[in-house]
């Protein structure tokens, strides 16, 4: 399966707490909801596509809790989002047991790569993460993550979890897709790929200039 990660950003970065003031007030977070305000038909239809492509889900385990306590009393039949999350296979990071009550769960409390690398070994399309955000983190560190989608509003909040943090490890991207909404937030599908180092010369800058 391929590992895509999916994940709602400020400019700065920062991916906690996009849904609410409650969401995630870990480190004493307290301007959660940021993204609210900005929903519309172009940013439906986008994050409707990222679960359309699932066929599993991996969920630290903050995340899971979080859309454990909603997702299961969403019903609808007609909705993609709700039933992929109800459905389909999902993994949880944790060294505590987890309630039976979302779905097909198995629960992860070895080690993390080497059960990921199995995971991606399996038959099958996507394996998806969400939020999530130690867990990205951790994945994308040791080059697990074949791609990223990210939706980036234009927020600056100035603290909170950043998908990468200082000291992640280095990376350029393959920019494979790209779209703006009409409440103009930028949606980026990214591949990891080597960075194009080079140095800019004077008289190069002065060509650019005079065209």
């Amino acid at each position: 399966m391929k590992l895509t990660v999916h994940t709602f950003l400020t400019l700065d970065g920062v991916m906690q707490g996009p849904g609410g003031a409650d969401e995630d007030t870990t480190g004493g977070f307290t301007q959660g909801g940021w993204s609210v305000g900005y929903s519309d038909e172009d940013f439906g239809r986008i994050v409707t596509g990222w679960f359309e492509k699932a066929d599993a889900f991996l969920f630290g385990r903050t995340t899971y809790d979080l859309m454990a306590g909603y997702w299961p009393s969403v019903n609808d039949p007609d909705d993609p989002v709700s039933t992929a999350l109800n459905t389909k296979q999902k993994y949880v990071v944790t060294t505590h047991p987890v309630p039976t009550t979302w779905g097909p769960t198995a629960v992860i409390a070895g080690d993390l790569i080497d059960a990921v690398h199995e995971l991606k070994a399996k038959p099958g399309g996507e394996l998806q993460v969400h939020g999530s955000w130690e867990l990205a983190n951790a994945l994308h560190n040791d080059g697990l993550v074949d791609e990223f989608r990210l939706l980036i509003f234009p927020v600056v909040l100035g603290a909170g979890k950043k998908l990468f943090a200082e000291g992640s490890a280095e990376s350029g991207f393959e920019v494979v897709e790209r779209d703006v909404t009409s409440e103009g937030l930028t949606a980026l599908v990214l591949r990891p790929a080597p960075i194009k180092y080079g140095e800019v010369h004077v008289a190069d800058a002065a060509q650019a200039a005079t065209g």
